[in-house]
């Protein structure tokens, strides 16, 4: 493919960033179409430089993660009412000298979801309030499904429990008294570099129970390790991941995902990361 001065950039703004396997699955999927763009991965601290980044150099769009889903937000020009009902956004494209804010991430987590469960009438617990667990929320209610939020930070879980209709706040000292259907975990818990750890303990639990993880690097966290240790059926973050970058990808170029090189270009980045333990 060749690289010139007409060749579109993407690239994805968080931090941290290092871990991202979005680089690698989006250059492959461009490579695979024959389409002359490039995705990079960019370390943003402040996310209002990082807008002004993105008009000045003419960022095609870019991809938004940890930290910056909420606060990107102020920024945009524009929002999509999905995005707009959550509250976060993990897409912004850049289109005619505006900023558009969109959010994949709902659509990405049921779709992974619905896979192994119903969320329709389901009793799920969410646990984290930040950008991700917004769109996983919101998500979820539109389902029907009857969620429950747990957080560390009890005002900032409260603050999403308000905004989700018909949730209800559960302290973590008391989730694993509850029987729950679906578990969701949607904190950077466990994530690359902190592998081995998790939000909580294995009590809570029970054979027959899904458990979801939205981390995908590693790919099976001690959360979901431990949940499958406990006879429940598990949910890879990496499924989410694939069927948000598709979305994404949509988004950005107006054509169909190459979902198949999507996955083995993932599946490839994650067996070099946990061989070699390197970002």
């Amino acid at each position: 493919m060749k690289i010139d001065a007409a060749t579109s950039l993407y690239g994805v703004f968080g931090n941290p960033v290092e871990h991202s396997m979005s680089p690698a699955v989006f250059n492959a999927a461009f490579e695979s179409l024959g389409i002359s763009s490039v995705y990079l991965g960019f370390r943003v601290t402040d996310i209002r430089s990082g807008m002004d980044a993105v008009r000045g150099l003419g960022i095609h769009g870019v991809s938004i993660t940890v930290p910056h889903k909420e606060t990107v937000i102020p920024y945009l020009d524009e929002i999509d009412p999905l995005a707009a009902r959550i509250g976060a956004v993990n897409t912004v494209i850049h289109r005619d000298g505006k900023l558009l804010g969109f959010n994949t991430d709902a659509s990405g987590a049921i779709e992974a979801l619905r896979a192994a469960a119903d969320p329709a009438g389901a009793s799920v617990l969410l646990i984290g309030a930040g950008g991700a667990a917004r769109a996983v929320g919101t998500a979820l209610v539109e389902e029907g499904a009857l969620v429950a939020v747990t957080n560390r930070h009890e005002e900032r879980g409260l603050g999403l429990c308000r905004d989700l209709s018909g949730s209800r706040w559960v302290p973590l000292d008391r989730i694993d008294r509850e029987g729950f259907d679906i578990v969701i975990q949607t904190t950077p818990v466990g994530m690359w570099p902190h592998f081995g750890e998790s939000p909580v303990s294995p009590s809570l639990f029970r054979e027959g129970m899904v458990a979801m993880d939205i981390v995908y690097v590693p790919e099976e966290t001690r959360f979901l390790q431990e949940a499958r240790a406990c006879g429940c059926r598990i949910v890879f973050g990496t499924e989410m991941f694939l069927n948000q970058a598709a979305a994404q990808f949509r988004l950005f170029t107006g054509q169909e995902a190459p979902i198949d090189t999507m996955r083995l270009a993932l599946r490839n980045g994650l067996a070099e990361r946990i061989q070699g333990r390197t970002p």
